[in-house]
């Protein structure tokens, strides 16, 4: 297992010599490696066993504290008016996936996974989701991302999104003229708006700012996760992300009562609380496992 956070590759993106890494804490760094060998591990060829690495499950172990890592969780933005974004800016569990619409894993996921969260974790207040634009896959992944910040600027990122995802549709690429269409079916009211926004310096910036973070946290492949700071790598099925939402809920509901029992705890003689919380002093252990992802190395058409 590496133990220093990976090198991301120059050729996703036109901006990666000035890219400029992200400063976090220890336990990022050891996150952030941990995060790049899952992702490696996800799109790594079949082992000599036979083995595809895709039919790997990552590991959401009972423990709900194991494989978190708070300073990842503050990525989250809970920014009410971000509009890559779903769900009560207050929920108590925050989903972040980092993702390219040229990976078939990604579309996957959007397809047959995401809906599913949306209905059961969403709309009760359960769950936020908040999108990370990470192209990897070159100039048309990069185009599809600056699209996507249009189509959300006139609050329709999620109908792209949908429309962008649908079977069949990165088979017929992200070139302008296709971008107007997506953007046309997702019901963009402004198309010359669109058009202005998606070659705007803004769009660009927005991308590159969400794709810095994603290198910053060592994500290698598409797509990956943030589950209130558990890293979870690749299109795992639906089960792996209900039982990290639940066990994220779960936890905050328990911090939440400590909170208020905390609150009513005595202190000592020096005004310390009878209990010494060590918590911070340890490094959570993710065990994740690897899954069905992309990388920028492999066939996109994948």
């Amino acid at each position: 297992m590496p133990t220093s956070m990976p090198k991301p590759s120059p050729k996703p993106s036109s901006r990666t010599s000035r890219r400029k890494p992200l400063v976090y804490g220890v336990g990022v760094v050891v996150a952030a490696a941990l995060f790049g060998y899952v992702s490696y591990r996800a799109t790594a060829p079949d082992s000599p066993g036979g083995r595809s690495s895709s039919s790997v499950v990552a590991g959401v172990t009972a423990d709900p504290d194991e494989g978190v890592y708070p300073e990842l969780a503050k990525l989250a933005r809970r920014d009410a008016g971000d509009k890559l974004a779903m769900g009560r800016a207050d929920a108590p569990v925050v989903l972040i996936e980092y993702a390219d619409f040229k990976c078939g894993y990604c579309g996957k996921f959007a397809r047959d996974t995401e809906p599913a969260l949306v209905k059961k974790y969403v709309d009760d207040g359960t769950l936020r989701i908040e999108w990370r634009n990470f192209p990897i896959f070159g100039s048309e992944s990069e185009a599809a991302a600056r699209a996507s910040w249009a189509a959300g600027q006139q609050g329709r990122f999620w109908e792209f999104h949908r429309a962008a995802y649908a079977e069949g549709a990165k088979e017929k690429g992200f070139g302008k003229d296709r971008l107007k269409t997506l953007a046309r079916q997702a019901g963009v009211p402004d198309l010359d708006r669109f058009v202005r926004d998606t070659d705007g310096s803004a769009a660009a910036a927005a991308v590159s700012k969400d794709q810095e973070q994603g290198y910053g946290i060592g994500a290698t492949s598409t797509p990956s996760f943030l589950i209130n700071g558990r890293p979870i790598a690749g299109a795992q099925p639906a089960e792996t992300f209900t039982r990290a939402i639940e066990q994220a809920a779960d936890r905050e509901k328990n911090l939440g009562s400590a909170g208020q029992e905390g609150a009513k705890r005595p202190t000592g003689p020096e005004g310390t609380t009878s209990r010494t919380e060590n918590s911070a002093a340890e490094s959570p252990r993710a065990e994740s496992s690897p899954a069905a992802g992309s990388s920028a190395s492999e066939d996109s058409a994948k």
